[in-house]
């Protein structure tokens, strides 16, 4: 037996770390994520910049990173035998073949592999300092690999670069809001999802209804429209001129302080005061809407349905409360339709729409069926209840409480009170 070949052991050594480089490297590079490195490279930081460049032509990053990493196995391999020979002649190299086996598993492969799957910056941003140039010197060798490997990908009927995969769908993106865990608080994530659901709603499905909308009728007496004024819940009221199908204008009740308590002409005064009224389909998305708000600076809009027909109104106010909730922590004291019993129970009006009710309850009831809580409950039974009927209503025990011939009017929250609900700001 010869002495130990010392430099043929340290050239050994040099190529395993050589080897556990390029595993190391490959793996943090593939799972970095993709929306921090652009960040990052946008920011300006020099590591972020040369990774994404890398990264746009991934079939010559890859084909670089095998073409290196297969060479120093090999290497190594061939080093290996010429060991073996000379520590044990031929016996040896079957031997020293599954030690180095081993080896290049455990720490050329495995042990870097993990580490940069768990820190992929920290091993990426240096490495692709070492692939930038290194592309270019290798740049003829790559090119043929890659030319090579991208026809044999075409025969098989995939195009390398023909498609981008980075950007993320609708329900993708609601997934990485959810699992932002503590990077995203609650309440900003709650809002960043009531974002992406307003391209599934329409109009109908927020507005107040035409029964529901409180207006002032020129055609009522002086004193009756003056009371309506002073009672009125919302800052914003539409003006009738004969009946709630002939809607003449909006004006604000801020601008008849001084004209309630004059002896004038108050009619005339409001067509004065009255801004002329925004229309608006009943099928708009919620997102087009807001936009069209804001384009057309006004804050409230009259909801008709393709024959031109009043079908409900619909305010600013009912967009954003759409995002960020509602100013309040009970159900009791955000919406007019849900009153709070004597033994602490909620009484739900079953006009409420299901949106509405979803919001304040937290509950998940279906909103592509019925609008309002009476329309579920009656498709839900196939039936109008009796008072005193008990159901669960997918999931929510309720209690019938009023009814008439057409409708279910007040039903009982059976169940524990809702969650705290998420603050927001309410602009009627």
């Amino acid at each position: 037996m010869d002495q130990i070949p010392i430099a043929e052991l340290l050239s050994l050594l040099v190529l395993l770390v050589l080897s556990g480089f390029f595993s190391g490297s490959e793996t943090a590079l593939m799972t970095l994520n993709r929306y921090r490195l652009r960040h990052r490279a946008e920011s300006g930081h020099r590591g972020a910049k040369l990774a994404r460049a890398l990264l746009d032509r991934p079939d010559r990053l890859i084909g670089l990173i095998l073409l290196g990493n297969n060479f120093v196995n090999i290497l190594a391999s061939s080093l290996a035998t010429v060991i073996a020979l000379e520590l044990g002649g031929e016996g040896a190299i079957a031997i020293a073949a599954g030690v180095l086996t081993l080896v290049i598993l455990i720490f050329a492969e495995v042990t870097p592999k993990t580490l940069a799957a768990l820190h992929p910056e920290v091993i990426a941003y240096p490495a692709a300092y070492v692939y930038t140039p290194l592309l270019k010197v290798m740049q003829p060798v790559v090119w043929s690999v890659n030319i090579i490997t991208n026809n044999l990908l075409r025969l098989l009927g995939v195009h390398p670069g023909a498609e981008d995969g980075s950007a993320l769908s609708r329900e993708e993106l609601r997934t990485v809001v959810n699992e932002a865990g503590a990077m995203i608080p609650e309440g900003s994530r709650d809002m960043l999802l009531a974002i992406l659901d307003l391209e599934n709603a329409v109009l109908e499905d927020i507005m107040i209804p035409r029964n529901e909308v409180e207006g002032i009728d020129l055609q009522d007496p002086t004193d009756e429209i003056v009371a309506a004024i002073k009672r009125a819940n919302y800052t914003r009221l539409p003006l009738f001129d004969g009946g709630i199908d002939n809607v003449i204008g909006i004006f604000h009740t801020r601008h008849t302080i001084g004209l309630l308590d004059d002896d004038g002409d108050i009619r005339e005064r409001l067509r004065a005061i009255a801004r002329p009224p925004y229309f608006v389909p009943e099928g708009t998305r919620l997102y087009q809407q807001l936009i069209a708000f804001q384009r057309a600076k006004r804050r409230v809009a009259l909801v008709v349905d393709e024959y031109g027909d009043f079908q409900g109104l619909v305010t600013l106010a009912d967009l954003l409360e759409e995002i960020v909730g509602e100013f309040t922590t009970d159900p009791a004291d955000a919406y007019p339709e849900i009153h709070r019993a004597d033994d602490g129970s909620l009484l739900i009006d079953c006009s409420i729409n299901v949106r509405e009710l979803n919001r304040a309850m937290r509950w998940g009831l279906p909103k592509h069926g019925p609008k309002t809580l009476n329309g579920l409950i009656i498709d839900y039974l196939e039936t109008i209840p009796q008072p005193g009927t008990s159901l669960k209503l997918y999931g929510h025990p309720l209690e019938i409480i009023q009814t008439d011939e057409k409708a279910v009017k007040t039903v009982k929250h059976l169940g524990p009170l809702p969650a705290v609900t998420a603050v927001s700001a309410s602009m009627h």
